[in-house]
């Protein structure tokens, strides 16, 4: 009698089940690597030396018209790198920023409001960073003890208007008339009679020459209206400061970091004196200091580039909660308070930490 061989089972059913596992498990990878999320990555951006060169070997702040004087060391504003209105984050991504130090995720909705374009972001940082460097230099001005004059600022000019071609945006005005103007509501008040096709005269200071305009008032419901201008609050300064900051950094971030980097250059003896100092908040021109967002992603991107000490707005120590660096982060409310605490930075018993 012929002995059978056992059949041969080439596949059993814990392997069927191993490969069905794997299978569902690399579905999943490839389901969570290709639906986007409804989030934004934040992460570290770069840093910039506003005491060094910037932009196609220009200083990264230059100050004309005022006497300066040399500085030495780095004072780095920092960036955040965040992800674009129309990029696409998969889960993989965003699970890997929230759990990643110095990365976070944001919802898109509030990162960027609805159908908001990139286009319509880059603008609105654009004029955010200039606002922002318009109120450093004022700050550092007053802070270094430099005569700062307000005036009201033409800040839009109506197309079709008699303004058109008169006046322009940038102009400050100093008087409406004879009456003369210091501040947006100076300004209110002394247009608030004007009528349909009265002629108003106004003395403005363009390119830091005064000369005289006149402007024919239109049918409107009110005097800016009726005149085709839109003033805010401007200053009359001698310094001219000029900027070479690359120009996809934006917002009002740096306002602090611009305040410091002009004073430094503004007054006798060095601030900074050879030190690597970065930090961040933004500026007014009273010199008060403003919260600002991805703190721990600045902090990580200052680190990377080796600073030593980071300049933290007061409202944003809250934030620091679990960071960690090996940076000292010295809390700053206000333009003086970080001018001194840099001028102290050798004694810690005058610096106030987060």
């Amino acid at each position: 009698m012929k002995r059978r061989l056992p059949r041969t089972v080439w596949v059993t059913e814990q392997t069927w089940v191993s490969v069905a596992s794997a299978l569902t498990f690399l579905g999943c990878v490839l389901a969570l690597a290709l639906v986007p999320s409804p989030y934004v990555v934040r992460g570290p951006g770069g840093t910039h030396d506003t005491l060094g060169l910037g932009d196609k070997g220009q200083p990264a702040v230059n100050v004309t018209g005022v006497p300066t004087y040399p500085t030495t060391g780095r004072l780095d504003l920092t960036t955040i790198s965040t992800t674009r209105v129309d990029a696409r984050v998969n889960l993989i991504q965003a699970l890997l920023a929230h759990a990643l130090p110095g990365r976070d995720t944001l919802d898109h909705a509030i990162a960027y409001p609805q159908n908001t374009t990139q286009e319509q972001t880059d603008q609105e940082n654009a004029e955010l960073m200039a606002d922002s460097q318009i109120e450093a230099v004022v700050a550092a001005l007053r802070a270094a003890g430099q005569p700062v004059t307000e005036r009201p600022v033409v800040q839009r000019v109506v197309v079709g208007t008699s303004a058109q071609g008169q006046v322009r945006p940038g102009d400050l005005v100093v008087a409406v008339g004879e009456q003369p103007v210091r501040t947006p509501d100076d300004f209110a008040a002394a247009t608030a009679e004007v009528a349909s096709s009265d002629t108003v005269t106004f003395t403005v200071l363009r390119q830091r020459a005064q000369q005289t305009v006149q402007v024919t008032a239109r049918a409107g419901t009110n005097p800016a209206d009726r005149l085709g201008l839109q003033v805010g609050q401007g200053y009359e300064v001698a310094a001219e400061v000029s900027y070479a900051i690359p120009p996809a950094i934006g917002g009002p971030s740096a306002g602090l970091v611009f305040s410091l980097a002009i004073y430094d250059k503004i007054t006798p003896g060095e601030l900074v004196a050879g030190r690597h100092v970065a930090g961040t908040g933004t500026i007014d021109a009273a010199g008060r200091v403003g919260p600002i967002g991805g703190i721990d992603e600045k902090i990580a991107a200052a680190q990377s580039a080796g600073a030593r000490v980071f300049l933290v707005p007061a409202p944003n120590c809250a934030d620091l909660v679990g960071v960690r660096t090996s940076m000292r982060l010295v809390r700053v409310a206000e333009l003086d308070q970080a001018v001194r605490a840099l001028q102290d930075l050798d004694d810690d018993t005058k610096l106030e930490s987060c």
